[in-house]
């Protein structure tokens, strides 16, 4: 399995051999090799590095030691007619997320999540995919590698749209899987790869 971890539009991926594709590949022979800084800075001219070793979970494990873990969940909605739920947040397409709760299952966050941020209650289906997803964060000004679980969701019955504006939403609407598979053009790569387990 190959890990990514995407920052914003880049990738970084650890694996033990090239990925297929236009990857910067970077051999790792030390444990200096995955310093948060110098990853960063190779990441600044290169969209997508991969960082090649015999055995890429250590690696990887020695680079999230570098950041503060936050588990999260959220989902894909799907209505009666078989259209999807996005929210458009901070000017790009998304689906609905947020942090797990204390004493809280990761099926229960993804249907709170969905719910408080766009007002449709939902119950889990299936899960769909994990992303990994690295940021600073300036309310804790910190470093943070948030894994995501997310879940397709069926739509408990017709609701009122309301958008979260406090967590920078600006809009929640149905689509269909046509007009989804637009937007995710405009999405993020993690919200990308949900949108293709979907399709699965």
């Amino acid at each position: 399995m190959i890990r990514t971890v995407y920052f914003a539009d880049r990738a970084l991926a650890f694996a033990a051999s090239a990925p297929d594709g236009t990857w910067y590949a970077v051999p790792v022979t030390a444990a200096d090799d995955v310093s948060r800084p110098k990853i960063l800075k190779i990441l600044e001219s290169h969209n997508f590095v991969a960082l090649l070793s015999p055995d890429p979970e250590s690696v990887f494990a020695a680079f999230a030691a570098q950041f503060a873990w936050v588990e999260a969940a959220g989902g894909v909605v799907v209505d009666a007619g078989g259209r999807w739920l996005m929210i458009h947040r901070n000017g790009r397409w998304d689906f609905p997320k947020g942090h797990l709760e204390a004493g809280e299952s990761i099926e229960t966050c993804a249907a709170r999540e969905v719910e408080e941020e766009t007002g449709v209650r939902g119950t889990v289906v299936r899960p769909l995919c994990e992303t990994l997803h690295a940021y600073w964060f300036p309310k804790t000004a910190r470093w943070e590698l948030k894994r995501t679980h997310w879940f397709e969701l069926r739509a408990a019955g017709p609701s009122e749209l309301r958008p979260q504006t406090e967590e920078g939403i600006e809009r929640v609407v149905w689509c269909t899987p046509s007009e989804a598979a637009e937007h995710l053009r405009e999405a993020y790569p993690t919200i990308r790869r949900v949108g293709e387990a979907m399709a699965r």
